[in-house]
């Protein structure tokens, strides 16, 4: 039976056009596909719906989340009549539209104290203003120069509506007339969770672009030694637009951490093109062209298929442990994209050789791997390479040949750089629990971005929109003992917290109805409570069993807060509660604090299952013990990536904290390619260190190559608006320089290491049962000295 591999050769030999067709066709589809994608914000993204936080959060929001719409008003005097006028008729406008509860702002204010009209003239109004108690007036007019327009939206409604609302409202001021002078700024959660996912969906843009361009340019400068340079880029761009189809089909939609997942999966993408065409340029120099095509499908097919698979577990392991939704979908995505650039390259590398009758690039180049293996000192080839009169060879063959001579020194001699490395390792293993946890959202968009500004400049105002809010569930909300309750919890959180500056609920405004007390009395209770505004009563009360207790608080950090709910939450627990009745905290700050609980419980146990789940992979693979030498050089990565983070003053967020199974992901293609060549060259006859050089020779080229290709691919997010993709960016560029550093230097030191116990523990058996040992002469010299090792 003919293996996929071959039959993928044989098609393409025989029928490129059709099989060219075929990917066209497969394009068209995508593109289509693509165009079905969508982007998601809100609390799903971050939390899973079905656990009882999740739900709890959701069914929160939908019963009492309201959303409110700010409109910032700035002018020489907000208090001026024809400012004044103006608001009044802009409110008028919006106060019609649909999902609106209601309009609320000085003019109200100013026409209650009036009987409902308006003043004409500015004295009026000053006598009116003040009137007024600065307290009540301060949150309103702030100053002479600002004042603001609450809009609260109807409780429970969509995201979807949430926008359509904010367009409408920015609609309505755009075609109001705003008088000269006059500005007019809508913020609040609704107007910056728009401008953030529109934010997001340019930075997408963006970003692949800049991948893409990054990357032409390090194909400009690094793989000019081949012909048709630029068609691993082309692969890469089907690759995404592949994926893309794939999201728009399975309706995964893209959210603020999946946008990372493209520029990655552009990295790893050109990985997988460079890999195809760095060894049909290899094949071609030596073979007619469908040999060619043969060989290489069928040899880096499997060879590449392996690394691609070990990469996928990497993400598999984000998917499975992932402690947000939307960390899982980039997990998700990234095992989509990496199957659809393999398949790309694969396909489409041998297709567009065959059709455009590919030859290599002769003469002026050089390219080394003309000559067979083991070239370091020109010997051992069935010819000599190519070398222009009066040179060395070209800057690719003396990159070949310094990778081969350092591949040979560490092969000889590995412990002593092994210890030292395993010892930064091991150094940044801890000081990678000094790192800090964020997850603010604020962190996740441009400070720069207007509504940022914005929402910055009424918090200033204002102070913290943000509130902890208390979910509690009753046998009857109207009664004397559950207000009292209420009323007394939210007095005693206040006083032991400094950080809360006010408790809201139902309570507050049944003592302020009856003169500052709560009823005894159910008779008294019932006249208090109907006189209390129906629009009042829904926002702290669903039903006769459920309320919510508001604390607000001051801008304190997510850390902080996270320490101030675990402090409430014994509080909660010790306060005696009547029987029937339930409380537990709940909300965006609850929310936020539990992702940061989240990355800390998920985020070393994502990686330790990315390591398992490639370790029994390579073991079923290869079955026997050395297959867990490409894990050694990713355990040494993942201590150096926390040694960088802390060293940086980086912190983890919900990206980088995906950054241990990513890099297992990323850096077992790497480690795995070169044992895979490894083992190719150790079945042709050749001794360990003539296989570990021709192993780096030839695979260590492309794959710095391919690597530095992806730190381009990788800078592209370091350009990002958004601050927790820079940080990631950074990381990543920076762990790409460390697989490479693993592939390069510490995979020939444990493959000499594990060869040579490997040996030794085969001359002891021999030994043991009456035999010589028997030693090549190239491993006999670190043999000795590896037994002298043991002995010490």
């Amino acid at each position: 039976m003919k293996s996929p591999f071959e039959f993928i050769a044989k098609s393409i030999n025989n029928r490129p056009f059709l099989v060219a067709g075929l990917i066209v066709a497969v394009l068209i589809m995508a593109l289509f596909g693509a165009s079905m994608t969508y982007m998601k914000t809100g609390t799903e993204t971050y939390l899973n719906t079905d656990e009882p936080l999740g739900s709890l959060v959701v069914h929160y929001s939908d019963t009492f989340g309201s959303d409110a719409v700010i409109l910032i008003i700035e002018s020489a005097d907000v208090t001026a009549p024809d400012v004044l006028k103006y608001l009044d008729n802009l409110e008028e406008q919006i106060r019609s539209e649909r999902y609106i509860s209601g309009v609320s702002g000085l003019v109200d204010v100013i026409k209650s104290a009036n009987d409902g009209v308006l003043p004409q003239n500015k004295g009026d109004i000053d006598a009116i203003l003040a009137s007024i108690p600065p307290e009540h007036l301060q949150k309103l007019l702030p100053s002479k120069s600002m004042t603001l327009v609450s809009i609260p939206l109807e409780t429970g409604i969509s995201d979807d509506n949430q926008k359509s609302v904010v367009y409408i409202i920015d609609s309505v001021i755009e075609f109001s007339n705003v008088p000269a002078g006059v500005t007019v700024t809508p913020t609040g959660s609704p107007a910056f969770s728009v401008e953030m996912e529109e934010d997001m969906g340019s930075s997408m843009g963006t970003l692949i672009g800049l991948a893409m361009l990054l990357m032409i340019v390090a194909m400009v400068l690094l793989f000019g030694h081949v012909r048709y340079r630029m068609l691993p880029v082309f692969i890469v761009f089907c690759g995404i637009i592949l994926t893309f189809g794939v999201m728009g089909f399975c309706g995964i939609a893209i959210s603020s951490i999946v946008v990372a997942a493209f520029p990655v999966l552009i990295g790893i993408g050109i990985d997988y093109a460079i890999q195809f065409h760095s060894r049909f340029d290899e094949e071609i120099k030596k073979k007619p062209m469908k040999d060619a095509v043969f060989t290489t499908i069928t040899s880096s097919g499997p060879a590449v298929m392996l690394a691609m698979t070990a990469t996928a577990l990497g993400f598999v392991a984000l998917s499975i442990l992932a402690p947000s939704p939307m960390v899982g979908d980039f997990g998700t995505i990234c095992i989509v994209g990496i199957v659809c650039c393999y398949l790309s390259a694969m396909i489409i590398v041998p297709t567009f050789a065959t059709i455009v009758k590919y030859r290599p690039k002769e003469g002026e180049t050089n390219i080394l791997d003309s000559a067979e293996p083991c070239q370091l000192d020109w010997k051992g080839c069935e010819k000599p390479p190519k070398v222009k009169s009066g040179t060395k060879g070209s800057f690719m063959e003396k990159y070949d040949m310094l990778l081969g001579g350092l591949a040979g020194k560490i092969a000889k001699n590995p412990v002593p750089i092994l210890i030292f490395l395993c010892m930064l390792a091991v150094v940044g293993i801890q000081l990678d629990e000094k790192v800090i946890i964020d997850t603010d959202e604020d962190s996740m968009v441009s400070q720069d971005m207007p509504a940022m500004i914005s929402m910055n400049k009424l918090t200033s105002v204002i102070g913290s929109t943000s509130t902890i809010t208390t979910y509690i569930k009753a046998d009857s909300i109207l009664d004397p003992e559950t207000l009292q309750w209420l009323d007394d919890f939210g007095n005693y959180a206040i006083s032991k917290h400094d950080d809360l500056t006010g408790a809201t609920s139902i309570a507050t405004y049944v003592k302020y109805y009856n003169g500052g007390e709560i009823p005894s009395d159910m008779v008294t209770l019932k006249k208090v409570w109907e006189e209390i505004p129906k629009s009042t009563r829904d926002s702290y009360v669903n039903g006769n069993t459920e309320a919510v207790l508001e604390f607000s608080m001051k801008d304190i950090s997510i850390p902080a807060t996270q320490q101030l709910i675990a402090d409430m939450q014994k509080d909660l627990d010790w306060y005696i509660q009547h029987p029937g009745m339930t409380a537990s905290f709940t909300g965006q700050m609850v929310m936020f604090s539990d992702l940061i609980n989240g990355i800390k419980d998920t985020k070393n146990p994502m990686t330790y299952l990315g390591f398992v789940l490639i370790f029994v992979f390579l073991i079923l693979v290869y079955r026997k013990f050395t297959a867990i030498t490409p894990l050694i050089p990713i355990m040494m990565i993942v201590g150096w990536n926390g040694l960088i983070m802390y060293s940086l003053g980086l912190t983890y967020s919900l990206l980088t904290a995906t950054l241990g199974a990513m890099t297992i992901g990323v850096a077992s293609e790497y480690t795995i390619l070169i044992m895979e060549r490894y083992q190719e060259e150790k079945e042709k006859g050749e001794d360990m260190v003539t296989a570990i050089q021709t192993a780096i020779q030839k695979i260590g080229t492309a794959v710095s190559v391919s690597g530095l290709t992806t730190v381009f691919g990788f800078s592209a997010l370091i350009l990002s608006t958004s601050p927790v993709i820079q940080n990631f960016g950074i990381v990543t560029v920076v762990t790409v320089g460390f697989s490479l550093i693993g592939a390069i230097v510490v995979m020939p030191a444990i493959i000499s290491l594990f060869e040579s116990l490997s040996v030794f523990m085969d001359d002891r058996k021999r030994y043991r049962a009456g035999g010589c040992p028997k030693q090549s002469k190239k491993s006999s010299g670190l043999l000795a000295r590896f037994t002298e090792f043991l002995k010490i």
